[in-house]
This record gives structure tokens, sequence and C-alpha cells, in this order.
């Protein structure tokens, strides 16, 4: 049921769904998105949701769980008031993001409805002021919400607590502040942990903070299995750079996501990339949220191509068609390497996993393969001479990246800003890209010669009567 929350095409609801005593206005949503059957993680969760228990669902990420939770969420809200009524925690502002807006889209049918993010990166003053005007879900991120709640944000209200990924958070070292949050909040209320995996400190947490939960786990069946070509080329330290490169040129994946260890080798291997041509760019721990927010939508919208990151900078990260994973730096252990490479093969399309393998790592290859429940490929250094794939970039469109200054606060929807710039701006719809929509801004991706044009002939885009600022992102 969780394929696109854009879809807009009436259907039968799903006997099994229809079945289950959901509001009219869930119901009418589900209509509306065109769900069609309900994915394993969903058919065993919302019954129980829906009575109200405690739940631990373990299941890859893109599993549909967001839509599993937030069903149930939306249907025990009470919208007539103002009251703070559902958290959220989420590991990562990207994907706070990400769950804010699948909640809003499924409760759209209720009027007054009121979701907000709270995390970092961002003002807290603004935050502060829309709690005090009064939200039914809080979105956010355990720092954020604990800054919040030590300065007097009320949670008495709070039917319903859900970790996210709650092993991601646990691993980045949020488990103080998660344990602080839940002791804040009521003892009366369902508690809800998803996760990709269950180790020991996520049972640890069960125990301490839900009552008699059922556990729902949705194991991977072999033949569903993304094929993922997994492949180590073995190499000197030294050779890292050159290999990487002649990588690229050799395998040309559409896009890729390379793994550093360290926030040093993350600048150095992204400086590389950009000098040889490759559109890449950082992402690590010392980026203002701005200048992060600007690196994810470039590489979402296809203008950048190769994203450069640490495991922790790229923490929640939910990417769509992601053509490649490279390890640059071997994972320095077998969990690591398998949630990198985990990102590619997504939704049935195969994947490549590429590692640069030095002698010094090769104790640890075995156990990555074993965990990884594949088998990797031995190949010896590539070189520039080497056989090249066709590569994807060559006949594509070189796009850029458009920046606009008025967002989802002034009540702009893509469907305003792409009919401003193909009726003011007289913009073919072929040059126009991924349109991006935040609070306070929004990005666009275009083709790089009418964005050029078009900032060269307008001192700004008029969107709904209204004149709003545009640049290029750099």
């Amino acid at each position: 049921m969780v394929a696109d929350m854009t879809t807009e095409s009436p259907t039968l609801i799903p006997a099994e769904l229809a079945s289950l005593g959901l509001s009219e206005a869930s119901l009418r949503v589900v209509r509306e998105l065109g769900f069609t059957q309900l994915t394993p993680i969903q058919t065993k969760s919302l019954p129980v949701l829906l009575r109200g228990g405690d739940l631990v669902g373990q299941s890859a990420t893109g599993s549909g769980k967001t839509v599993a939770f937030g069903l149930p969420l939306l249907d025990r809200l009470d919208v007539a008031g103002r009251s703070l009524q559902a958290l959220v925690l989420c590991p990562t502002r990207e994907l706070a993001n990400q769950v804010a807006t699948t909640l809003r889209t499924l409760g759209r049918h209720r009027p007054g409805l009121r979701v907000l993010v709270l995390a970092g990166g961002m003002p807290s003053g603004p935050q502060r002021k829309a709690l005090e005007e009064g939200v039914h879900v809080v979105v956010g991120t355990p720092g954020r919400v604990q800054h919040h709640l030590d300065r007097g944000l009320d949670v008495d209200g709070v039917r319903i607590a859900v970790l996210d990924e709650a092993d991601r958070m646990l691993d980045m070292g949020f488990q103080e502040d998660v344990e602080r949050i839940l002791r804040a909040l009521p003892k009366e209320r369902q508690t809800l942990f998803f996760s990709a995996t269950f180790p020991p400190s996520i049972a640890t947490m069960s125990r301490n903070w839900q009552k008699s939960p059922t556990h729902v786990t949705i194991a991977e069946a072999a033949g569903e299995k993304p094929a993922i070509r997994q492949i180590v080329h073995v190499i000197t330290a030294e050779e890292r750079p050159t290999a990487l490169e002649a990588i690229l040129r050799i395998h040309a994946p559409a896009s890729g996501l390379v793994f550093c260890n360290f926030k040093e080798s993350v600048r150095e291997v992204a400086a590389l990339l950009a000098n040889a041509g490759f559109a890449a760019d950082a992402l690590h721990g010392d980026l203002e949220q701005r200048d992060r927010d600007r690196v994810m939508a470039k590489f979402r919208n296809g203008t950048t191509r190769f994203l450069v990151a640490t495991d922790v900078a790229a923490r929640g990260l939910d990417i769509e068609g992601l053509a490649a994973v490279i390890n640059y730096e071997f994972p320095v252990k077998p969990d690591i390497y398998v949630h990198r490479i985990g990102r590619t093969g997504r939704a049935g399309a195969p994947g490549l996993a590429i590692s640069l393998l030095t002698s010094r790592d090769a104790d640890r290859l075995k156990a990555c393969e074993s965990a990884a429940n594949g088998a990797i490929e031995r190949l010896p250094m590539p070189t520039r001479s080497s056989p090249k794939a066709a590569e994807p970039a060559a006949a594509a469109v070189a796009m850029d990246t458009l920046f606009i200054s008025g967002g989802r606060k002034d009540k702009l929807r893509a469907s305003d800003i792409l009919g401003a710039l193909t009726g003011e701006a007289g913009l073919k719809a072929a040059d126009i890209g991924r349109i991006e929509i935040h609070d306070r801004f929004a990005y666009v991706a275009l083709a790089q010669r009418v964005l050029t044009k078009l900032l060269a002939g307008l001192p700004g885009l008029r969107i709904k009567g209204r004149t709003f600022r545009i640049e290029r992102v750099q």
C-alpha cells in the first residue's frame, strides 16, 4: 500500500483494509491514493495498532512503516482542539520531514490538522511559537524535542508515541534523550517501536517502556531480495584516488553514495571528484542545516550525481533510485557494510555495491560477505584504460538548481511553481526537473542553459500574484 504519496487515482479499497474499522477520513484518502493492497508490515501491524496495543515492528526501510502507524495515529486524534496528542521521534531531520509529509498527506481530509517538525538546524523560536499556537502531532529528532521539553513543552495530552528507525537512533547515541522523553510522557499511552534490526538495546528499551507489545517481524523472502552486485577492487592505500575515478568512469552509475569513515576524507574525496569533472558534493556533520538542505536537494533532483558522506551524516537518508554505493574506505563492522549497501537495489531494481579493499581490510571481508548473505566478487584494481560502460550522463541534459524564496508557508504548490515557470518565464516542461518545496523556500531542477537565461532575464519569479527572489544554488 505504501507506494507513491502523490498518486491520485480512485480505486477500490482492499477488503482487508475496509474491514479494520478505519475512519471515513482515512478510507477516503486511501481511495484517492490508489492503494490496492497492504504491504506485509501493514497487514500485521494495523489490526494491533487500531486496537491501541503497543508494538515492535521490524522490517526494512521502504516497507510501508509510516503508513502502518500513520493511519491509526491520525484516527486517534481530536483535531477540534489544539493539544499535542502524538509524538514521533526520528534519528534525522530528513527522515522527520519525510514522515511529517506523509502524515499531512494521509490526514488531508482532517480540517485543521497541524503537524510540526521539531529538528535541529532551524531556529527554535518559530518552533516554540507554533507550539504555543497549538499542534496535534510533533515529528522530531530526540535532541530538539528534549530542548523544547526543557523549556516547558506540554506533553500531558500525548496518547501515542512512535520511535521510527529506533535502531539508528540508538546507534547515533540518542538513547539518553529518548528515555528522558519517554519518561516525561503520560504512562497511559500507546508506544510503538519500528526498526530495521532488533539489537539487544531495542529489546531492553521495549521491556522498559512498553506494555505487553506485539512483535511483528517481516523477513525478506529470498525471491524478493533486491539483486545487488557486490564487488571489491583490491588496491593499495595510495591507489584509492585513482581507483575511485576509474571505477566511476568504468561502471558509470547514474548516481552514487560514496562512503568514507572520517569527515576529513569526505571533504578530500568530494574535492577530488569535482576536480575530475564529476558532479559531486560532500555531506558531513560540520555543514549548517541550510547548506545540508541544499546539498540534499541537488542530489535528489539529479544536479549532483555523487554524494560523499560518513555513516553518521547519511543516517536516515532514504534516497530513491540510488544506482550505486561505493565504499571508498572499507567499513569497520559487518553491520555497517550491510546498512551501506542496502541503500541501493530498492524496489526490485538492480543495485551495485563497490568497495575498495586494502590488505589492512582483508580480514573484514569474509565477515561482511557472511553478514550480507551474498558473494562478493574480487577484482583487480581498475585502470583508466579498462573497458568503459556507456555513461548515462553523456546523453543526459545537464541540470542545475534554482532557489525560490517561497515555500509551503506561502501556500506554494509544485503546480504553482511549474505554472509560473512555463507561463511567465516561458520555459518548456522538458527543461524542468524535480520541484522540492520546504516551509520557506523551494528548489527546482532546471536545464543549465535555461537557468542562466532565466536569471539574466527576470529579477524575480511571480507566483500567485507575488514576486519571489530567485537565484542559482551554488
